[in-house]
């Protein structure tokens, strides 16, 4: 009897199963008609900041290093400013809670929350669950013309988010795609490599059929990094083993349509003969740039972009963007923000607010690429959870020059930062040995100490 009662306790349930609960909430179907705004998983997302809060009190400890605790809070001292500075309280308000929650809170609560890699792996695995499902909607879209309208006709895939959020789906799909080839590229067990690559190869085609350009410019950059960091000797094989399937899918099953194979010659000639689109965003890029100089150290104020635009703008700005399809009706859908990440900040928040911004963003990076270093010596223990982590870090900092927050899919940006923040911050240290022994140097329960310590 005494010898079994032990084997009967339930296992001890993992703290980031509520952010796992976030990330499969963006499965469900957007309100029809939506305004494309914070969604169920955004709700939850502050109960999971809550939660964490009562365990960081139950526990009575220090939640963060010093390290940790600055690097994850370089960005308050520029929105507080900015949203003093914002063209009323209630927009500051507003501004402030989404940037907190978007670019702090969140992301220190999965940091919290996370213990070890095999919760790291958890996290990135809901994530290409979430892709997955998200991919197969959309391909269905394209392929029996159900989707958000492109071109007179009704072929985007967007998934559940609706025509009112075309990136979302793009870029759901983008983070299952990166954390897949992190998985795959890792030292893992070689059905989990094999799983993952085979979900990172179906994954090419919804991201495809998505039609965004900057999703496409992103994830290319991010895959090729991750195989340059995998090892030369490991990109040459998957990447052509990339090239095979590219040439499957576009020969074999013709994914190459006209109108795709427009959409990719559009990159190469933005400058030349750019669509009414690729003029918008020169447009309010130029309008961001020029509300910097107005006010170049605090910016215009949080929410103050869409309130300063017109004064700023060239009458080559359009009235608004055509959505439509997925089984909405056609809207005129206004241009609220610059569709770029840097110069939003720069215009809203000024030089202060982007540095205090972008410099938390980059010294993740560097702290996560420390920790890919370490694990290569070590002998690839943690690989893949550095892929994944610098991955999704290279993909943000790239698409935030043709993409800003926004939408219900944008609480996932704030898990991602999360993700690689606890790599980068606390789990690289995992992937350390012991100089005399090269045993690790610590089990799962000490580096949970070494997070709220």
């Amino acid at each position: 009897m005494t010898l079994a009662l032990p084997l009967c306790r339930p296992a001890r349930l993992s703290p980031v199963l509520p952010v796992v609960a976030v990330v499969a909430l963006l499965a469900l179907p957007a309100a029809p008609g939506g305004e494309g705004g914070a969604g169920p998983a955004d709700a939850l997302s502050a109960l999971v900041v809550g939660y964490c809060a009562v365990r960081l009190l139950r526990a009575r400890r220090r939640p963060l290093a010093r390290t940790a605790a600055l690097v994850l809070a370089m960005p308050v001292p520029g929105l507080a400013l900015a949203a003093m500075n914002a063209v009323s309280p209630g927009a500051g308000i507003t501004g402030l809670g989404r940037y907190l929650q978007i670019f702090v809170l969140v992301p220190a609560a999965v940091v919290l929350l996370v213990r070890d890699r095999r919760d790291l792996r958890m996290l990135a695995w809901s994530f290409v669950a979430l892709a997955v499902y998200q991919g197969a909607i959309g391909v269905h879209q394209y392929l029996t013309g159900t989707g958000a309208t492109y071109q007179g006709q009704d072929i985007r895939a967007v998934g559940t988010f609706g025509p009112s959020d075309v990136m979302g789906m793009a870029t759901v799909v983008s983070f299952g795609l990166v954390c897949a080839a992190g998985l795959a590229l890792g030292r893992g067990t070689l059905r989990v490599r094999l799983t993952a690559a085979g979900c990172a190869a179906a994954l090419l085609l919804p991201v495809a059929v998505s039609f965004s350009r900057g999703a496409w410019i992103a994830t290319a950059v991010t895959l090729t990094a991750q195989l340059v960091l995998a090892g030369v000797r490991r990109a040459l094989k998957a990447g052509a083993v990339l090239v095979a399937v590219c040439v499957l899918l576009i020969g074999g099953f013709g994914v190459g349509t006209a109108m795709l194979q427009e959409r990719i010659d559009s990159i190469t000639r933005v400058t030349d003969a750019p669509d009414q689109s690729v003029t918008d965003r020169y447009t309010m890029w130029a309008a961001a740039t020029d509300m910097w100089r107005a006010h170049p150290l605090t910016g215009v104020g949080l929410k103050g972009f869409p309130e300063y635009r017109d004064g700023h703008a060239s009458l080559a700005l359009s009235s608004g963007s055509d959505t439509g399809g997925a089984g909405a009706a056609y809207r005129r859908q206004p241009l609220l923000s610059p569709h770029n990440m840097y110069l939003l900040a720069l215009g809203e928040q000024g030089l202060i607010g982007l540095v205090c911004l972008a410099g938390g963003w980059l010294a993740l990076l560097v702290c996560a690429l420390r920790g890919l270093w370490r694990a290569r010596t070590a002998g690839g223990r943690g690989l893949d959870c550095a892929l994944v982590a610098c991955g999704l870090l290279v993909w943000h900092l790239v698409d935030f020059v043709y993409a800003d927050i926004g939408g219900p899919s944008t609480v996932l940006t704030a898990v991602c930062f999360g993700l690689a923040g606890w790599w980068a911050l606390v789990g690289a240290g995992e992937t350390t040995p012991h100089a005399s022994t090269g045993t690790p140097s610590a089990p799962t329960a000490a580096m949970e100490e070494a997070a709220l310590r």
